[in-house]
């Protein structure tokens, strides 16, 4: 699989004209198709990002919107016009068009070959994650993990062990939960990024719009 941070409050891949922007969007793209994880905060800056980074949104078959917060779906009515017949799992109850098809995330459930989703988990703010498969284990890609980093992985390990985490992490600073993973790209939200860094700088991956990730 391939990950494309598309929507984040940072620029990784710079001088192409990228916008940073509070809020987060990956694409996942695997051998059959492209999976939105997010739409950001504002549909025309998702909608630059993508095009100054070749990608159609024609291709997108699947949308996850990982919780109800302005700054992860705030881009979904802007890609409306622009995607064909789709499938969007969400926590919440409505959809914004008959193109996409709302699906039911309150679940765990497979969402393609090697792609499953947590299902809602509670906290402060309810959420779901997405565990994808890569070569050498399995990897969470988190919105914001307001249900608590410790409760997603958990959540996640019925798929498999966990080598990577991405994503934003918020305030989250029970550091030692990641000692075993191989890969942590901490994103938006994430308020330690600083002391990630120091503390795992073998396994610390720099996050942004533009930064791809191969798993």
């Amino acid at each position: 699989m391939k990950l494309t941070i598309m929507y984040d409050n940072d620029v990784y891949k710079k001088d192409i004209g990228l916008k940073s922007d509070w809020g987060f969007s990956c694409l996942i793209g695997t051998a059959d198709e492209a999976i939105l994880f997010d739409t950001g905060a504002r549909g025309n800056i998702l909608l630059s990002n993508m095009e100054k980074l070749g990608i159609d949104p024609r291709m997108i078959s699947k949308i996850v919107i990982s919780h109800e917060h302005w700054d992860h779906s705030g881009g979904l009515q802007a890609l409306v016009p622009l995607v064909g017949d789709v499938e969007l799992y969400r926590l919440g109850k409505k959809s914004p068009s008959e193109n996409m098809q709302l699906v039911s995330a309150e679940e765990p459930q497979e969402i393609t070959e090697g792609m499953y989703t947590t299902g809602r988990l509670k906290g402060p703010v309810d959420e779901q994650s997405l565990v994808l498969k890569g070569e050498n284990g399995w990897y969470v890609l988190a919105g914001c993990s307001h249900p608590d980093v410790e409760k997603i992985i958990d959540a996640a390990k019925q798929y498999g062990n966990i080598v990577g985490l991405v994503g934003g992490l918020h305030g989250f600073n029970n550091f030692s939960i990641l000692e075993d993973l191989d890969f942590i790209c901490p994103c938006h939200c994430t308020q330690h990024k600083k002391m990630i860094k120091e503390l795992f700088p073998r396994t610390y991956i720099k996050g942004g719009v533009g930064k791809i990730i191969e798993i």
